[in-house]
């Protein structure tokens, strides 16, 4: 059994890793979380009474802490997914990406490096430090026959894309100049279950649940690679056992939508699921308005994911179409859970276009 530290593990992403371990692995899990607007517990629920879970309210910028965190629970491997994730967010408010995906990552790998270097020779040649960062860091493509593969060059548009990118080169930088063993993930935009609900597919969900607008930035024909949760976590459990140290892995789901075509997607749905519409409204797909693009929005993501299904053996299970409509029908059944979310420091605004 291995001890797998979770940095972010109260998140989308990080709670689906977190769960995935708990139910479907033998291996113990330490949940390090600040637990910010982002951060749930509740996310946690399923999972939080295994003897195999632990968890620790920590901010990954506090370093006395993280020494304390790794002396206490000797981690065998570092899953780094704790960062600010929000473009629109980034756009208003920077200084929050930089302090949290630049700051926090260093002082995470410093707290790792010398934690790793007190190890006996066996653990510490079998221990990884595991960074899970987005497909955003390589820019857009232009062209429908171009695919992102682990060697594109950065070229990140957005502050929360060019932090990431700094966070990448910080993770590698720490492999090359002081030898501890990391591995990198990009992946491509997840949906799922738990989604925090200012981003896109929960946020059309929950607004014309409540018969409000749709909003749509510019056109909507922005193009992007959709990953279902629970298999990008499973990619990212195989990668941080499996894979090789100093190499990258794109992870992405193979299905590409223009941001339009997924609204209408979830539009489709809930005329099937929830055809009781909210009162004056006919139709779903009325609700869907045009608003101001956002600045410097990419066009087009796409993951060539060839490389980690042919080295460590991992294609997703779901399709766009599978994958939405567990999505749909998990916010259906779990009112409970978006609701405290709205009750609390989000209240469905979309961010970033302030002034």
């Amino acid at each position: 059994m291995k001890r797998i530290l979770v940095t972010g593990g109260a998140g989308f992403i990080g709670s689906a890793v977190v769960r995935h371990i708990i139910e479907h692995t033998q291996d113990a899990v330490v949940v390090v979380d600040k637990l910010t607007y982002a951060g749930n517990l509740a996310s946690l629920a399923p999972v939080a009474h295994s003897e195999r879970f632990a968890f620790e309210q920590v901010d990954i910028c506090d370093s006395a802490a993280l020494t304390r965190v790794f002396d206490e629970y000797q981690p065998d491997a570092v899953m780094h997914l704790a960062a600010e994730s929000h473009v629109d967010r980034s756009i208003d408010g920077p200084a929050a990406f930089i302090e949290t995906n630049i700051v926090g990552t260093y002082t995470l790998l410093e707290a790792a490096r010398s934690y790793w270097n007190t190890r006996a020779d066996e653990t510490k040649s079998a221990f990884r430090f595991h960074h899970i960062s987005t497909d955003e860091v390589y820019g857009d493509l232009h062209s429908l026959d171009d695919f992102f593969t682990e060697t594109t060059p950065y070229a990140p548009s957005s502050p929360y894309s060019a932090s990431k990118a700094s966070s990448d080169h910080l993770v590698r930088a720490w492999l090359r100049t002081y030898g501890l063993p990391t591995l990198i993930t990009n992946c491509s935009n997840n949906y799922g279950p738990y989604h925090f609900p200012e981003k896109l597919i929960p946020l059309m969900i929950l607004n014309a649940l409540a018969g409000k607008s749709l909003p749509v930035y510019g056109n909507g024909q922005q193009i992007r690679d959709w990953l279902y949760v629970d298999d990008h976590a499973r990619a990212l459990y195989r990668v941080v056992t499996d894979g090789v140290v100093g190499e990258t892995y794109n992870i992405g789901g193979h299905n590409e939508r223009k941001n339009l075509e997924v609204v209408e997607t979830i539009c489709a749905l809930l005329e099937e699921l929830v055809p009781k519409k909210p009162q004056g409204v006919a139709h779903y797909r009325d609700l869907i308005t045009y608003v101001a693009d956002r600045p410097g929005h990419d066009l087009r993501y796409a993951i060539d994911a060839s490389k980690i299904e042919r080295e460590l053996g991992w294609v997703p299970e779901e399709t766009f179409e599978s994958g939405m409509r567990k999505t749909v029908q998990w916010y259906l059944a779990n009112e409970t859970w978006w609701k405290q979310v709205q009750d609390g420091s989000y209240q469905g605004e979309r961010l970033g276009l302030k002034g």
